[in-house]
């Protein structure tokens, strides 16, 4: 039970009471003359602390009005009016610009130099000096006068010139075209009362050990030529507290501060002499002699009382604050740091804190922008990016990776990449596969869905900045359908050099023989080597003009142009060029048209095309003796052409890319051999580019129907 109330000495609150009462016996212990002398000492200290810190603070102030200075002079140089004026000559106007600037800037002089070093435009005359001619006027200056020195502080800044001043690249004597501007402000007497009023000690600046400006009733002028005098070896201060100095029969502690003037200026010794009056200090001395005895008790008890509500005043501000810290350090930074105490070190700490957790705040929600932009870009990149490290195990696989091969991120992660990737061929590994970096390899992989994907795969070292193992950066891109459409086209060139040679053979053949037997031959002979030549000439026009359709589509440049249009002269023109096919397999064709049937809006050219192509595949896949029908309906707007056969019908599962390019089936039919492929998919570009749709159904009883829509053209197109 003991160790449950065990005192922590380490504790704040223990070490503040205990510090008191140590404080309190160490009074009672020294009662009398130590008490006295401690009390004297500690007064002397309180002097010589409150001298020190009134240098700090005067050191930091003057450190603070030559920013300032600084500060307007740069402002004043970039000011848009003032170059206007400045740049127009109007030197009545600047002047009355620059005495109401002078005015709301406090300052006691704004001076203008043009680029010769001249004055132009000076607000006050009290300077008598020819501040124009100084390199650098920053800092403090010395002047003479008639009566007393006369200091200043000054900072000049080109006009115009604020890129130059902000980076620090330029000096003040590389003069802009305007000229520059000189700022300044007396440190004289109204002055001194200033630096008095902020540090509560006096001042007085001495130039050469003459007074120039003083905070003391009177100023310089008054109060230190005529009052002040040096302190006497022995001290005498009333009541026997050390002075420096007797001004007005009061006793002062005094410490220099040792001011640098600037080198343009005549060679001076400036000081600022910080003046403390101990006359208070004394007397309080006397009474606390007096009044130590008679209080040593109370002092006791309301230092001890005293000591424990500091310490709790302490003590439960810091006590918030560690479980604000712990908060925090569990990831919770919405948790405010800010604890309000009357201690102001506390506070300090506590603001300090508080304004690093937002700080890192800000930077984390930074780093979750930026890693969600990261993610964004990732996912748009259609490439697979797949990171390896040294030993060849994934540590990033991008969303594009796991598009391309089916693999998830979890499940591709700290995988090696053999044991992922599985070559379609046996006999070998991924890796043996990667390339070196800057050049490119292809490989054949089955993928996690049962694909069967080729890829296309380069690399890159990736070297992390925190260690010195290197991997590999994969990126991978599917080039399955580039390496299908490379096959297929080396397909379609096979087949488009048949497709040329087989005619072109027939109309040599016969064209041969026309001009070696056409006298012996009959007219009905005659008549069938005609047919042949044009059939070879039609289904050569044909092959053509859907390579030009082709090439046409792939280039960007297909176009029609749809005007009203007569279906019926557009199906006679295309029945006339596939009749002669017709009758050489003795195949009949039946149209199928209502009697009437609307204008259609569409390109006569193209269309005509369309049910060439048609015709020719029902033609070429159809049995010998058989019929083809090409019917026409009209329903809502639209007309619907077909062109029905009676062949082997569409193998199952190939509607869905029968009309792509270079696609061929092998069918069971003796007519019917490979063609270029691209018939059906110059049929599907010009239909879809009227706006119209195109489909293929089976034939009741056996064949294959292919179907299109063109639009009719309305009452007002008509007219």
């Amino acid at each position: 039970m003991r160790e449950n109330f065990k005192i922590d000495r380490n504790s704040l609150v223990v070490q503040i009471i205990l510090s008191f009462l140590a404080l309190i016996l160490l009074i009672t212990t020294a009662f009398g003359l130590p008490a006295v002398l401690l009390i004297r000492s500690q007064a002397d200290r309180q002097t010589s602390a409150r001298i020190e810190q009134g240098s700090q603070t005067t050191e930091a102030l003057y450190d603070a009005w030559q920013r300032r200075i600084n500060d307007l002079a740069f402002l004043t140089a970039q000011r848009p009016t003032l170059q206007q004026l400045l740049a127009q000559g109007q030197d009545a106007a600047l002047t009355n610009y620059l005495e109401v600037l002078q005015h709301d800037t406090e300052l006691d002089l704004l001076l203008i130099c043009d680029p010769d070093g001249q004055a132009i435009i000076q607000t006050n005359t009290a300077v008598s000096a020819d501040l124009c001619a100084l390199a650098d006027p920053t800092g403090l200056h010395v002047f003479a006068s008639e009566s007393l020195p006369q200091v200043w502080m000054m900072a000049g800044h080109a006009i115009g010139d604020g890129a130059a001043s902000l980076t620090g690249t330029a000096s003040l004597t590389e003069v802009a075209d305007l000229g520059r501007v000189i700022a300044g402000m007396a440190l004289d007497d109204d002055f001194a009362a200033q630096m008095s009023a902020q540090t509560s000690l006096e001042h007085t600046l001495l130039v050469d050990g003459e007074p120039a400006a003083s905070s003391f009733s009177g100023g310089a002028a008054e109060c230190c030529a005529v009052t002040r005098q040096p302190a006497d070896a022995a001290g005498a201060g009333s009541g026997g507290q050390p002075a420096d100095l007797i001004i007005d029969n009061r006793p002062f502690a005094s410490t220099y501060l040792s001011l640098s003037v600037s080198e343009a200026a005549s060679p001076s010794n400036l000081v600022d002499e910080i003046a403390l009056d101990v006359g208070d200090i004394a007397a309080a001395e006397r009474g606390l002699t007096w009044t130590l005895v008679g209080s040593i008790f109370l002092v006791a008890l309301a230092g001890s009382i005293l000591g424990v509500i500091l310490a709790r005043r302490i003590s439960q501000p810091l006590t918030r604050l560690t479980d604000a810290a712990t908060a925090i350090s569990m990831g919770n930074l919405s948790t405010s740091l800010s604890v309000s105490s009357p201690v102001r070190e506390v506070s300090l700490v506590s603001q300090a804190l508080e304004n690093a957790r937002l700080d890192l705040q800000q930077t984390l929600n930074e780093l979750q922008q930026e890693r969600a932009w990261t993610n964004h870009l990732l996912e748009a990149i259609t490439e697979g990016i797949v990171a390896l490290d040294e030993n060849g195990r994934v540590i990033f696989f991008s969303p594009g990776a796991e598009r391309i091969t089916g693999w998830t991120q979890d499940e591709a992660l700290n995988n090696t990449c053999d044991g992922l990737f599985h070559l379609s061929e046996p006999g070998g590994n991924f890796s043996e596969h990667i390339p070196p970096p800057g050049q490119q390899s292809k490989v054949v992989l089955d993928m996690a869905d049962g694909r069967q994907v080729t890829l296309g795969i380069t690399s890159a070292l990736l070297s992390p900045t925190d260690t010195d193992k290197t991997g590999l950066v994969l990126v991978l891109r599917d080039i399955s359908e580039a390496e299908l459409t490379h096959r297929l086209m080396g397909g379609f060139l096979a087949n488009i050099t048949h497709e040329f040679r087989t005619p072109l053979s027939a109309l040599a053949a016969s064209t041969e023989l026309l001009l070696d037997q056409a006298p012996d031959l009959s007219s009905t002979e005659l008549q069938e080597l005609l047919n042949s030549l044009y059939m070879g000439i039609v289904g050569l026009q044909t092959l053509i003009d859907n390579l030009l359709e082709s090439a046409s589509l792939e280039t960007g440049r297909f176009r029609v142009y749809p005007r009203p249009a007569d279906l019926g002269e557009i199906i006679a023109e295309a029945t006339h060029m596939t009749q002669p096919l017709q009758e050489k397999h003795g195949q009949w064709l039946v149209v199928e048209m209502p009697a009437t049937i609307p204008l259609v809006k569409a390109d006569s050219r193209r269309i005509v095309q369309v049910l060439v192509n048609l015709l020719f595949n029902a033609i070429k896949y159809s049995p010998d003796e058989t019929k083809i029908t090409l019917g026409t309906r009209v329903k809502e707007g639209w007309v619907r052409v077909s062109v029905a056969d009676r062949g082997p019908g569409i193998p199952p599962g190939s509607r869905d890319e029968l009309f792509y390019q270079f696609v061929h089936y092998d069918i069971d039919n003796a007519k019917s051999q490979h063609g270029a492929g691209l018939g059906l998919s110059v049929v599907k570009a010009i239909v879809e580019a009227h706006n119209g749709q195109v489909g293929v159904d089976n034939n009741p009883g056996g064949g294959t129907i292919f179907w299109f829509t063109l639009p009719v053209v309305e009452e007002r197109e008509r007219a």
